[in-house]
């Protein structure tokens, strides 16, 4: 899992910040949400507040290439980042999905086995246009679905409508795509979190990636240029090629540790494993189109939909 206070000195420096340097931890699932107005009370609210702060000083730093991917659909969170997503069967007038990492939850990392489903969420998401300017604040009403069990993904349900976000803002979501990327293929990294953008290519799939007490199944291990860093969890992974998002961006090993916490390390089919320090990894997403149905209501029944259950 990424921390999202790795680069905060460096933006902090940038921005001519006089604050001293925050200590860099995991991700706060229980802090506020930066999009309040409620002042900092706790250390966490005080990191998390430092944090969203050395974003926004990077925000006019990172602007997309002229052709490349942009910043359009994706989201900040108060820890991590994410994009407005639709499957390729949704309509205009379903209420808008929100995906982002299990481990980004607002209610702590879920423990592994453990799958949530429909769960009350008012949990809120700065919407960002093509250029990275933060257009609106989005709330959610519902927690769809969430898990680190052999995947890492979560994803809530808006108060509000794809056709609305597009007559208010101007901005589409980001399709799901419904079949796995491939071995060579051109991908962005989007982070909403630092308003920046990473290219790279998939290099490779892992059978098992094993980290601290979770393991994730088929995991996408990318080429060198996406060093993604703390804050980029959730990011989705948007295929060059086709624009669709074909994973979402979760962890890298740091330290050079094994199967630990933020040094997640590859098994193969015979129980092999490899430590490859300073590479990062995503989850694919193309299972999640055939649980989603009719109004984008999940449906874990559904035939295809091969998600970790309840």
């Amino acid at each position: 899992m990424r921390k999202p206070l790795v680069v905060a000195l460096c933006a902090l420096a940038l921005a001519g910040a006089g604050a001293a340097p925050a200590v860099a931890s995991a991700p706060s699932p229980t802090g506020a949400d930066t999009a309040t107005d409620a002042a900092p009370t706790t250390l966490t609210d005080v990191v998390n507040g430092v944090a969203g702060t050395a974003a926004d000083a990077l925000s006019g730093l990172t602007a997309p290439r002229e052709g490349a991917a942009n910043f359009a659909g994706a989201v900040s969170l108060s820890n991590c980042s994410g994009s407005v997503v639709r499957m390729p069967g949704s309509a205009a007038d379903d209420p808008a999905l929100v995906l982002t990492n299990g481990h980004c939850l607002e209610s702590g990392f879920p423990a592994p086995g453990q799958v949530l489903v429909d769960r009350a969420s008012s949990r809120t998401f700065g919407l960002l246009n093509s250029s990275g300017s933060k257009v609106a604040t989005l709330r959610a009403d519902r927690l769809v679905y969430a898990t680190m069990t052999d995947t890492d993904a979560a994803i809530y349900r808006l108060g509000t409508t794809y056709a609305r976000i597009r007559s208010a803002y101007g901005i589409d979501p980001l399709t799901l795509s419904a079949t796995r990327p491939a071995a060579g293929a051109s991908i962005s990294v989007v982070s909403g979190y630092w308003k920046r953008i990473y290219t790279c290519s998939v290099d490779g799939f892992v059978h098992r990636l094993k980290e601290g007490n979770w393991t994730w199944k088929d995991s996408v291990r990318y080429t060198s240029a996406c060093d993604t860093i703390g804050g980029t969890s959730g990011s989705p992974v948007v295929d060059g090629a086709t624009g669709q998002v074909v994973a979402v961006n979760n962890t890298g090993n740091e330290d050079g540790e094994r199967c630990t916490v933020n040094n997640p390390c590859e098994v193969d089919e015979n129980g092999a494993v490899t430590v490859r320090r300073g590479v990062n990894y995503a989850q694919q997403t193309h299972l999640f189109p055939a649980c989603f149905g009719v109004d984008n209501k999940l449906d874990l029944s559904a035939s295809g939909c091969a998600v970790p259950k309840p």
